[in-house]
């Protein structure tokens, strides 16, 4: 497998305008309108999603691969893989039956999801696009205009991440809307949960991971 690049960054620890842009987005809803093909999606699986006896997200799922490895942790649950691209969804590996792969827009499903009323109990963001460059702040999760909707769905929240300050940015951002109990580990890959986990680990890549209890409204 080819060598993964770490990512590069000028960035020296958090980005100085981290706290203004996330208590900025935490104080004002975002309004953006919903894309029609990432409200098609989910209205196509809307039964499905409130039959569930609970719901797991894989968000961000590329080729849906950890969706099936999610799907088989969690057998009692209905594990949904959401990417935006058709090209690799169109990759996925055979599925179990609890394993829903859907091509959306994440900050549309989630905020979709907010407006029906269903939560997930675990929520799993695996490697997202790390955007190093200082001047992309505002493409990372947490310093989205989407972040406090992220925060809404509640449950149980992982991130892992090949670009260790994501994690401690995303650690601050939890901190500055009132959530404690966030810990950000260095994570040693025995079962990869996805090809780019393995990719990343075979390259030397330091992982780490964050986890947080958001709570479960559902």
């Amino acid at each position: 497998m080819p060598v993964s690049r770490i990512p590069e960054t000028s960035q020296t620890g958090l980005h100085r305008r981290l706290d203004d842009v996330v208590m900025r987005h935490l104080a004002s809803g975002w309004r953006q309108p919903l894309r029609s093909h990432s409200v098609q999606a989910f209205e196509s699986v809307l039964a499905r999603l409130q039959a569930a006896p609970a719901l797991v997200l894989d968000s961000g799922c590329g080729t849906g691969s950890s969706t099936g490895i999610l799907a088989r942790r969690h057998p009692d649950a209905l594990v949904v893989g959401i990417d935006k691209s058709s090209a690799r969804l169109a990759r996925a590996p055979e599925l179990p039956d609890n394993a829903l792969l859907l091509r959306a827009e994440l900050a549309d499903f989630w905020r979709l999801l907010i407006r029906d009323g269903l939560r997930p109990v675990r929520h799993y963001l695996l490697y997202p696009n790390p955007w190093p460059k200082p001047a992309h702040l505002k493409r990372r999760w947490h310093a989205h205009p989407v972040f406090p909707n992220l925060l809404a769905l509640g449950g149980w929240l992982e991130l892992r991440t090949n670009f260790e300050t994501y994690a401690y940015e995303f650690a601050r951002a939890l901190a500055l809307a009132g959530v404690s109990d966030v810990e950000v580990v260095s994570l040693a890959i025995d079962e990869p949960i996805s090809p780019f986990e393995r990719k990343y680990a075979d390259s030397r890549h330091r992982l780490c991971k964050l986890t947080v209890n958001l709570g479960v409204t559902r």
